[in-house]
């Protein structure tokens, strides 16, 4: 009898039966001899039709492989047999037809799909590879072995065919030629490797989500599928790592923290927790493991993510466009399987029976620093808010994207997006119109802050510093180089009401008047409301300093309460907070 989940009520049996209810809604949009799960949507992903049906064949099959796999092949809803027909139907070399899958020569997503459609293999291989005839053995083998070759994207696509080296290593196919791959992709992956348990998703520095259901995922999850111990003594530490500062992400109501990309993916970020679990390396206790992934998969089921037939839809709570990326088509919200990999585990595995503890959010109010990456955590015990000031993570494009763009986000707020006000921004108002944050290039952070520059636009940088104590943040700009008079902007928090407070309280160089924008819609709501100061630059080189607050606490003292500020010059700011603690923020001067 498993030990009472006292914050979550979920059991192992509640994971098996969600995961049940996950597989059958999608039954009736299968082809006919299952190969494609066509799923309904508004539009198809950029790769096609064709090649979002074998998404959703691939990422539905990755989670009947992990319900299967930690059933010890108990499969009482026959999804073995369907997936085996697919798995037939799809590799049998027909071109066209409603069961076939296309070919990654010719439809580059299939690499990224090959990794799904491998690891169940592997998973589930006495049950169902090793059962299967030599003629789809090899038809199937012949689809995957492209995957072997270097990726076609710069980024954690390298790992996909790691992934299918590693099944195949496993078969016995290919084996010097998948061992090459492997060895390739990991050598590709180190350039990115920062130090603290923090890749950059590629050639750049994104730091998102992709860390944990990625970068350490898929060589963590192949070391300690091979058995192999010296790939293990490289990897897992580094997930260690990472996780001592993404379990801190996760807001006490289980939401993980909406920045970044493919935000779709939701319950995916509990993957990495139980990956770590599953190794041995992590900092978190097992019933800590089971509370924050239970915790996940309850908020997101909580609070609609499924539809009424019970399948995922593309966005965060329920369907929310502004948050899809053009590679996403109807299935790709399937990859939240990954966050079921906690079923391999057995029953009897202390994630499964241990006490669930407390998150570090709900702990005790804290500050963590990010490692390399310029990001900066608050979070208090209070209200279980967890809230992110990025100062160092980029997606760097020709347009300001909202999921890496903004200066913070919550567990529980924006970010807005499109044509709406910016929340959490700091912008010169040109002819108008805000300016963008395409990158933030970090400066330097300590244990309480964080500081970053950017150039919103030609001839103009500004220099930015954040520092946080409780729930208050101190938000300074310098901005240099910018014409005699220029408007300047900064926004706080987008919240929907009644739920939240926030504040924004100008403290140095801005006008005294805090002005109420409407905000648009954000993952949360239809509607925002935006509070936001403005003053105008003066000079070469301008300061802006201004308190702000986001917090769920009943009827919260005036931010203004919370620290006494004087600003020395325009580089040295000096903070005395409410509990008499006291600080010095130093804006950093550019070379």
């Amino acid at each position: 009898m498993p030990t009472p989940s006292t914050y979550t009520g979920l059991t192992r049996a509640h994971w098996e039966k969600a995961a049940d209810h996950l597989l059958l809604a999608v039954r009736p949009y299968a082809s006919p001899r299952h190969g494609r799960i066509d799923l309904p949507g508004s539009r198809p992903s950029w790769s096609g039709p064709r090649s979002d049906g074998l998404e959703g064949y691939a990422r539905t099959w990755l989670l009947a492989a992990l319900r299967t796999a930690g059933a010890g092949g108990d499969d009482p809803h026959g999804f073995l047999g369907r997936y085996a027909e697919g798995l037939a139907a799809g590799t049998s070399g027909a071109a066209e037809g409603p069961d076939a899958w296309p070919r990654m020569a010719d439809t580059r997503q299939a690499v990224v799909e090959s990794a799904s459609v491998a690891l169940g293999l592997r998973l589930t291989r006495p049950w169902l590879w090793d059962t299967l005839d030599d003629t789809v053995k090899q038809r199937a083998a012949e689809w995957l072995l492209p995957a072997l070759d270097p990726s076609p994207v710069d980024n954690n696509w390298w790992l996909f065919g790691l992934t299918v080296a590693g099944f195949l290593q496993d078969a016995g196919i290919e084996t010097d030629r998948a061992q090459q791959t492997i060895d390739r992709a990991l050598e590709r992956i180190e350039h990115w490797y920062l130090g603290e348990g923090w890749y950059s998703d590629g050639p750049n520095r994104s730091f998102d989500h992709y860390n944990a259901w990625a970068m350490h995922f898929y060589p963590v999850l192949h070391a300690h599928l091979a058995g192999d111990q010296d790939l293990l003594a490289t990897y897992g530490p580094r997930l260690h790592e990472q996780l001592d500062g993404c379990t801190r992400m996760f807001g006490a109501d289980g939401a993980p923290m909406p920045y970044g990309r493919s935000l779709t993916y939701r319950f995916a970020a509990a993957a990495a927790p139980w990956l770590g679990a599953m190794t041995g390396h992590t900092p978190l206790t097992p019933g800590a493991t089971r509370r924050l992934a239970s915790g996940t998969l309850h908020y997101f089921l909580d609070h609609d993510a499924t539809d009424e037939e019970g399948l995922l839809t593309l966005g965060w709570h329920g369907p929310y466009d502004p948050i899809i990326q053009s590679y996403s088509g109807p299935a790709s919200p399937y990859w939240a399987s990954k966050g079921f990999l906690g079923l391999l585990m057995p029953p009897d595995h202390p994630v499964w029976t241990a006490p669930e503890g407390p998150l570090p959010a709900e702990t005790r109010d804290a500050v963590t620093l990010l490692g390399p990456t310029g990001m900066l955590l608050q979070s208090t015990a209070a209200d279980g808010l967890v809230r992110l000031h990025n100062h160092g993570s980029n997606h760097v494009g020709e347009d300001e994207d909202p999921g890496y763009a903004r200066f913070a986000y919550s567990t529980r707020t924006g970010p807005t997006s499109g044509k709406s006000e910016r929340d959490n921004h700091f912008a010169l108002i040109l002819d108008g119109v805000p300016t963008q944050r395409l990158t933030a290039d970090p400066l330097g952070s300590g244990p309480d802050r964080a500081a970053s520059a950017h150039t919103p636009c030609p001839g103009v940088r500004v220099v930015s510093a954040t520092l946080v104590h409780g729930r208050a943040e101190v938000r300074a700009h310098l901005v240099v180089g910018a014409p005699e008079a220029t408007l300047v902007r900064q926004t706080g928090w987008a919240r929907h009401a009644p739920e939240g407070s926030t504040q924004l309280h100008p403290v140095h160089g801005y006008d005294a008047t805090v002005h109420q924008l409407p905000g648009g819609s954000t993952l949360f709501g239809d509607s925002s409301e935006i509070l936001a100061v403005e003053g105008t630059t003066s000079g070469p080189a301008s300061l802006f300093v201004a308190l702000a607050s986001l917090t769920e606490e009943e009827a919260p003292a005036p931010v203004a309460t919370l620290a006494d500020i004087r600003v020395q010059d325009p580089h040295t700011i000096h903070v005395t907070w409410q509990d008499g603690t006291a600080a010095v923020l130093h804006i950093p001067e550019e070379s």
